[in-house]
């Protein structure tokens, strides 16, 4: 199934934290290089808030969130989109899969799901035998492969079918599943770019199918290189990775474009505004290295 990505509309991108704490670094670098790439492009940045999931959620992160960007310049379009509002939305499009023959419970503990996390067949057939709690699942057609352009990781090809014949798109607590979530969300925005960390590279081909099935357009994906440290581990909230010094802003700013390998702004340059503004006229997503991650912060 080759993915045929938006070319005919209006640029529109997001930036989608999750309230697990504060931005740091690494998502700093998300949130800029999806900003350019909007602004250089003449088009809206949005935010979506993916509160999806309360019990990993940290108090106030929200709030330093919005706030954090702020701090750094990194002004979005209209009114940010919460995800815990939009419940109605995710049942609607599960219904639609039900309606489709594409979805079916699981009982599955994490000691007896195969590789990827999968069924893998457990419980497809038994269906009238479980009980509860059970997680919803999107059963994958064996032949289903996914292929897509990357815009910086270049072409992929996912053998979707036989790497991970179904995953979760409603969770055994109830919680509507991220890659569900996404999806309608990003359908429900408009989004037509999306430009985000590699450690979401493997998520794409699951979203990619759920768009299909659900008539949904594919947006353009680029996917970032990310911190890791010197075993290779992604700079993360669960990394202890330390929050932005949001009286740091220009600092941060320029340390992220020496990640992503930008032309560095000039010394002239001193406020945050005057900083986004000559990085943005000067935005290459061709110069940011083909490589999933990249070891060491860089020098601020």
């Amino acid at each position: 199934m080759p993915a045929t990505p938006q070319t005919d509309r209006p640029y529109r991108g997001r930036f989608a934290p999750s309230p697990t704490g504060p931005l740091h670094l690494g998502s700093l670098i998300a949130a800029l290089a999806s900003y350019l790439d909007a602004r250089h492009h003449r088009g809206l940045w949005l935010l979506r808030m993916e509160d999806l999931d309360p019990p990993r959620e940290e108090a106030g992160a929200a709030a330093r969130i919005l706030a954090s960007l702020e701090a750094h310049g990194l002004h979005w379009d209209g009114e940010v989109l919460w995800q815990s509002r939009r419940g109605d939305a995710y049942s609607a499009a599960l219904a639609e899969l039900e309606r489709g023959h594409h979805l079916f419970r699981c009982d599955c503990s994490r000691q007896q799901l195969g590789p990827g996390g999968a069924c893998r067949g457990r419980c497809r057939h038994r269906q009238a035998q479980l009980g509860s709690p059970a997680a919803t699942r999107l059963a994958v057609p064996a032949d289903c492969r996914i292929t897509f352009r990357d815009r910086i990781q270049g072409q992929q090809d996912v053998s979707l079918g036989t790497e991970l014949p179904d995953f979760v798109v409603r969770r055994k607590d109830g919680l509507h599943a991220y890659q569900l979530a996404v999806v309608v969300d990003d359908a429900w925005q408009g989004v037509t770019h999306v430009v985000r960390g590699s450690d979401l590279l493997d998520s794409t081909g699951r979203q990619i199918l759920l768009q299909q099935l659900l008539g949904h357009r594919t947006p353009c994906y680029g996917h970032l290189p990310v911190i890791t440290d010197a075993a290779g581990h992604k700079l993360s909230k669960q990394t202890h990775a330390p929050p932005l010094q949001d009286d740091r802003a220009g600092d941060n700013l320029r340390a992220a474009l020496r990640f992503l390998h930008q032309p560095p702004p000039p010394l002239e340059a001193e406020t945050v505004a005057d900083i986004l503004a000559w990085a943005c006229a000067n935005w290459r997503l061709e110069a940011v290295p083909a490589v999933l991650g990249i070891h060491g912060v860089p020098t601020r």
